[in-house]
C-alpha cells in the first residue's frame, strides 16, 4: 500500500498542477459570447409573409416546368392528371401540410430530383409564398402566372436521427453497461466545451493554438476521468493522451504554416472571412487539426494502459523490460488498425472531393497536394503522428505505474480491488485460487507442459 500511495502521489503531484494550469488558461481564453459586429444573412429567415412549412408527400409527378393550364390549377386538390405537353420538365410532389388543410404543389429542387429524389411518404420542409404573392397581387390567387408558391427546401429527418440515437444508446448502454452511460454523459459534455468555449473563442480571434490545446486538454480530463473512473490506470492514459495532443498541436501548428493552409476554394471559409476580420481561417483549420484526432487518441491510450494491467495481472512476475514489449506487441497492432480507421474516416468525408478530382485526370502528386486534398492529407498525417508516438509514451508510463503498485506479499503479487475493474475480475480469481491451491498447482512453465496439462 506504501508503493500503492507513492506511485498515486507522483501521479497527482504531476497531473494537479496540470490540470489547474489548463483550467486558469480557460478561464483567461473564456470568450465574452458577444457578437456584435458579425452580420450573417440567415438563409432560413423568412421574408414578411413568407412562412417554412412541412407535409409529407402523397404523389410524385413530372410535367412540364410551363406555367400550369386550368385543368392543372385542380391537380392542387390531386384530382387531375400530370401535364407532360411541352417545354421542360419538373419534379412536383402533392404535399400534405402538416397544419393541416389541401394537398399543396412543391416544385423539388433540380439537383435533388436527380441525385437522391423524393418519394410518397417523405417528410419535406418547404418554402410558402402564397400569401406574399397573394399580398403583392392584391388577389385572393396565392401564386402570380409562371412562379411557385411552393418550393422544396429540405428532408425532414428529425425521426430517423431519434431513432438512430436511442438504437445507439442502447447499444452502448447494453454493451459497455454503467460505464458506457457514464461515456455518453461524458460525450455531451465534451461538445458543451466545443460550443461554448472553442467555438466562440475562435469566432473572437482567440489564439487558435491555445484555444485547441486547454480545450482539448479539459475535454479528455473530463471524458477520461467521467467515463473510466479515478484510478492510475486512468491516469496513466490521460498523461498519454496529453503528451500525444502535445504533439499533434505541434506538428499541426508547424503544418498549417509550412503548408500554407488558407482555406482557399471553400464556400464556408469565404462566408466566414467576409463577415469579421477577427476570423482566421488558417486558425481553424489549426484547431480543426487538433480537434479531429482527440477520439482515437483516445481510444489508443485507454486501451493500452488497460493492456498493461491486463498483461501483469495475468504475469505478476514478468519483469518491466518484458511487460513492455508484450504490451508494444499490441500497441503495434493497434497501431497498423487505427491508421487505417483514420485514414479511411477521413477518404469518406472528403469522398466527393475525390471524385471530383479523379475526373480532372490530374497526377496522383499534384492532386493530393492540392488545396482541395491536402488538409484532408495534413490532417491524416498529423493525427497518426500524435496517436502513434503516444503508444510507446503511454506503455512506458504504465509499466512503471504498475510495477510500482504491484506490492509483493509472500512471493506472490497483492491484487486489490483498486487493480482490478470488470475485464480483470477473472485474473484475480485465478490469482486468489493459485494461491490457495499453493505452487504444486501452478501451471507448467514451458508451452509444451502446458499443452500436456491442457490434454490432462
Amino acid at each position: 500500500m506504501a508503493a500503492r500511495r507513492k506511485a498515486n502521489r507522483i501521479l497527482a503531484a504531476v497531473l494537479i498542477p496540470l490540470t489547474l494550469l489548463t483550467l486558469a488558461g480557460m478561464a483567461a481564453l473564456w470568450p465574452s459570447g458577444s457578437k456584435e459586429g458579425l452580420t450573417l444573412a440567415n438563409p432560413y429567415a423568412a421574408a414578411p409573409g413568407v412562412t417554412f412549412d412541412t407535409g409529407r408527400i402523397q404523389r410524385v409527378v413530372t410535367e412540364s416546368c410551363t406555367p400550369a393550364s386550368a385543368a392543372d390549377n385542380t391537380a392542387q386538390d390531386g384530382t387531375a392528371q400530370s401535364n407532360t405537353d411541352g417545354g421542360s420538365q419538373c419534379t412536383f410532389a402533392f404535399t400534405e401540410p402538416d397544419k393541416g388543410g389541401n394537398p399543396v404543389k412543391v416544385v423539388i429542387n433540380p439537383d435533388i430530383a436527380k441525385s437522391h429524389g423524393v418519394k410518397v411518404g417523405d417528410n419535406i420542409r418547404y418554402l410558402n409564398l402564397s400569401h406574399a404573392q397573394a399580398a403583392a397581387t392584391g388577389a385572393d390567387a396565392p401564386a402570380a402566372q409562371g412562379s411557385p408558391s411552393y418550393i422544396f427546401v429540405d428532408f425532414v429527418r428529425t425521426m430517423p436521427i431519434i431513432l438512430l440515437a436511442i438504437l445507439y444508446a442502447a447499444v452502448v448502454v447494453a454493451v459497455a453497461r454503467w460505464r458506457g452511460l457514464r461515456a455518453l454523459i461524458g460525450l455531451v459534455g465534451a461538445y458543451f466545451v466545443l460550443g461554448s468555449f472553442m467555438l466562440p473563442g475562435l469566432v473572437e480571434g482567440k489564439p487558435p493554438l491555445l484555444l485547441a490545446l486547454v480545450g482539448s486538454t479539459v475535454i479528455m480530463i473530463g471524458v477520461l476521468y467521467f467515463a473510466h473512473g479515478f484510478s492510475a490506470r486512468t491516469s496513466t492514459a490521460l498523461l498519454g493522451t496529453i503528451f500525444g495532443l502535445g504533439i499533434t498541436a505541434l506538428l499541426a501548428a508547424w503544418a498549417t504554416d509550412a503548408a500554407n493552409l488558407a482555406g482557399v476554394g471553400s464556400h464556408d471559409a469565404a462566408t466566414l472571412v467576409n463577415i469579421s476580420d477577427s476570423i482566421s481561417i488558417s486558425g481553424i483549420i489549426l484547431c480543426g487539426l487538433i480537434i479531429s484526432g482527440l477520439g482515437v487518441l483516445n481510444d489508443v491510450t485507454i486501451t493500452q494502459s488497460s493492456a498493461v494491467w491486463e498483461l501483469y495481472e495475468l504475469a505478476p512476475n514478468t519483469s518491466a523490460r518484458k511487460l513492455f514489449s508484450s504490451a508494444m506487441r499490441i500497441g503495434r497492432d493497434h497501431i497498423a488498425s487505427t491508421v487505417y480507421t483514420i485514414a479511411f474516416a477521413y477518404a469518406g468525408a472528403a469522398l466527393p472531393i475525390l471524385i471530383i478530382v479523379m475526373l480532372y485526370n490530374r497526377p496522383l502528386g499534384e492532386a493530393l497536394t492540392s488545396a482541395e486534398l491536402s488538409e484532408e492529407v495534413i490532417r491524416t498525417l498529423v493525427g497518426s503522428i500524435g496517436l502513434v508516438l503516444a503508444i510507446p509514451v503511454t506503455t512506458l508510463i504504465a509499466v512503471l505505474v504498475v510495477k510500482a503498485t504491484g506490492v509483493r506479499s509472500g512471493g506472490h503479487a497483492a491484487i486489490t480491488a483498486d487493480d482490478v475493474d470488470d475485464t480483470g475480475a477473472l485474473a484475480a480469481a485465478a490469482a486468489v485460487a493459485g494461491r490457495e491451491r499453493g505452487q504444486a498447482d501452478a501451471p507448467p512453465a514451458t508451452r509444451r507442459g502446458r499443452r500436456a496439462a491442457q490434454r490432462d
